[in-house]
């Protein structure tokens, strides 16, 4: 086996990011298969009959039936013991930072996270994505995450692909942690990563009296509220909700960014999003250089009269 695409669970689909490392794994050629884990993996499976693999390995025990770190490395170990995967992808999530550094040090492979690029090397951000790193490996073999949006999910190459099951050998003893469902960093119910509409708060919201209006503008867009680390500084809003590089990176269908400049740090975490929308009263703030839709004016003025226009 060349590659192995190690799968997420999102509340009983195929998380965005696991699509994401398929379209990766399949840039980086060879055979590609996929594990998917839990009571959902026959269903997780079935989301990717449609798509060119060499198979779908699932694994479904009672100790595994929904996330929790200690089942998951041991099952993860098992199967590259058993398969022996060349290499290792899966989508750089929360649930990726807590479990796969254990199977990492379980079989001695080693682990490169947060990979932005495969055109020279692994390359990683470094210094608060100041500067990006190419990071190589003399092992046999490695585990790699991918950053959110490094590859599209639309990017999956089509075809089809057959299933198995595959025993692992599980008791209790190896299985003593236990995690929330579903699976999150926060405590709040927000799942940024996953969410298709997001309006994002800057510090041209100018104070905390503001922020409601876009939980308002939000709320009849459907959408999720993010921020930028100023305002998240400021404790405007809960540190879950911060976007960029000392956040949530982010890739969704629309982001309608409220009074943000654009800086390196927060643009690293949405660059990936499909359509970009920005209000920002400097003609000359950096955002408008990656939106798909820049309007020039008072977002304190405009988003107002916005949501109004939405709700007739």
């Amino acid at each position: 086996m060349d590659i192995l695409v190690v799968l997420e669970d999102n509340r009983g689909s195929l998380h965005r990011m696991s699509k994401e490392a398929i379209a990766g794994a399949q840039k980086m050629g060879g055979s590609v298969s996929a594990l998917a884990i839990g009571s959902n993996a026959g269903a997780l499976a079935g989301e990717l009959s449609g798509v060119d693999l060499t198979e779908v390995i699932t694994v479904n025990h009672d100790l595994v039936s929904s996330y929790n770190a200690d089942g998951y490395s041991e099952v993860v170990k098992q199967v590259i013991e058993s398969e022996s995967p060349k290499t290792v992808v899966i989508g750089h999530s929360y649930q990726t930072r807590d479990f796969i550094p254990r199977v990492s040090a379980k079989l001695d492979i080693p682990f490169i996270p947060d990979i932005i690029s495969l055109e020279d090397g692994f390359v990683k951000q470094v210094l608060n994505a100041k500067l990006n790193a190419s990071v190589t490996t003399s092992a046999d073999q490695v585990i790699l995450s991918f950053q959110s949006a490094m590859f599209s999910e639309e990017a999956m190459a089509s075809g089809s692909c057959s299933s198995r099951s595959f025993d692992v050998n599980l008791d209790s003893s190896m299985v003593r942690a236990e995690s929330e469902e579903p699976f999150q960093e926060a405590a709040g119910s927000v799942d940024l990563e996953s969410a298709e509409l997001l309006v994002s708060i800057g510090r041209g919201i100018e104070k905390e009296e503001n922020i409601q209006m876009a939980f308002d503008l939000a709320k009849v867009l459907g959408a999720e509220v993010s921020a930028s680390r100023p305002v998240v500084d400021s404790g405007w809003v809960e540190p879950f909700r911060q976007i960029g590089s000392s956040g949530q990176t982010v890739s969704p269908k629309l982001y309608f960014s409220l009074g943000i400049s654009g800086a390196i740090q927060h643009v690293v975490g949405m660059k990936g999003s499909k359509n970009i929308l920005a209000i920002n009263k400097d003609p000359q703030a950096p955002i408008f250089e990656i939106a798909d839709y820049a309007v020039v004016g008072d977002v304190l003025e405009i988003v107002p009269k916005l949501i109004a226009a939405l709700q007739s």
